[in-house]
């Protein structure tokens, strides 16, 4: 059965971040320039997003902080159903895991993944949440709203919901898990 995407939450991509542990690491280039096995770490995530056929958003004014990122996101997107707040730099998340999160138990105001017992990205927000995400500010992101909320978890089996870059070694881990096929979900 086909799904109705408009129903479904936007996809709010989160490129704002300065990326400063990657420079301090020994990048030379910002992380979401970053060459991942022949693509920018950007261009792998919004490949996975665009996958999905959901409706998204990059936001990649310079903010002074997550929350600030989230708020200007949000606020673009304010006649969306619902947000899915994905950083930029998780070049590994499955396209299916976008859709399942978008899907997934649609009475909760938010839905957070949890791999093998880590929580990941992106968390869901039901349009309730619009307000209170249009609001945010700071360095925080929306962690506190991820409690106010009562978050529910769903398992996901997408290791790519936890694997972000924020140094040289985490892309050299990520390239070793695409080039090794270790992603394939069962």
């Amino acid at each position: 059965m086909p799904v109705d995407r408009a129903s479904l939450p936007t996809v709010l991509v989160l490129a704002s971040g300065r990326g400063e542990r990657f420079t301090a690491s020994g990048g030379r280039v910002h992380k979401l320039q970053a060459d991942l096995v022949g693509k920018t770490v950007l261009q792998r995530t919004l490949d996975a997003v665009r996958a999905t056929g959901l409706h998204w958003h990059l936001e990649d004014a310079g903010h002074p902080g997550m929350g600030d990122s989230i708020a200007a996101a949000v606020r673009a997107t304010r006649d969306a159903a619902g947000w899915l707040i994905l950083p930029a730099d998780l070049p590994l998340i499955a396209p299916q895991t976008l859709l399942e999160l978008a899907t997934s138990q649609p009475d909760a105001e938010v839905l957070v993944p949890l791999f093998e017992g880590q929580r990941g990205h992106p968390v869901r927000f039901a349009r309730a949440c619009g307000d209170a995400l249009a609001g945010l500010s700071g360095s925080r992101g929306a962690a506190p709203l991820v409690s106010r909320f009562n978050a529910v978890e769903l398992s996901v089996r997408d290791r790519g919901c936890v694997t972000d870059i924020d140094t040289l070694q985490d892309l050299a881990d990520a390239a070793q898990l695409l080039q090794s096929g270790a992603l394939r979900q069962p």
